[in-house]
């Protein structure tokens, strides 16, 4: 059974409303998050997979709105900040706020990289780095299928 936990809310910033809004954290069991996602997206947002370089629709999207968690919805990247890094996935020089994301330490595969979670539910949605481009010097680079698009003309 899926649940909110409203002890466990979380202040995000949500860009319909151009504010900091307080919402409940969702959280559901791996075989819910099964049933609602596809074999992509469970394996890349729960398992934390990586999609192969170059496969996601997302990497040569050019249209204006938003990158929404596919999971919850929360709003996590200007279409604007994203650029080409050429590493064959989505990337964005910086997130809608820092509060809807989080960052920890991933030490796997023998690597040392910081990965980046959805804030309202703990999606993975990829890894950060500090070779992108100005104005922060940030490189979000995100697995495709950890995102959805709302176009500019939908967020009305």
């Amino acid at each position: 059974m899926s649940q909110v936990v409203e002890s466990q809310g979380v202040r995000i910033f949500d860009v319909r409303q151009n504010k900091i809004v307080y919402v409940d954290k969702v959280i559901k069991t791996d075989a819910e998050w099964k049933k609602l996602l596809t074999r992509e997206q469970y394996e890349i947002t729960t398992q934390k997979g990586t999609e192969h370089p170059f496969t996601c629709t997302f990497d040569e999207v050019k249209e204006s709105g938003i990158f929404h968690c596919v999971r919850c919805g929360t709003d996590l990247f200007r279409s604007s900040t994203k650029f080409e890094s050429g590493t064959g996935w989505p990337s964005f020089y910086e997130p809608v706020s820092d509060l809807n994301i989080r960052l920890i330490g991933d030490f796997s595969l023998g690597m040392n990289r910081t990965e980046v979670l959805c804030a309202r539910c703990d999606s993975h949605l990829g890894h950060v780095f500090n070779d992108g481009p100005p104005p922060t010097g940030m490189r979000y680079c995100m697995n495709g299928y950890a995102l959805k698009l709302i176009k500019e003309q939908d967020l009305k």
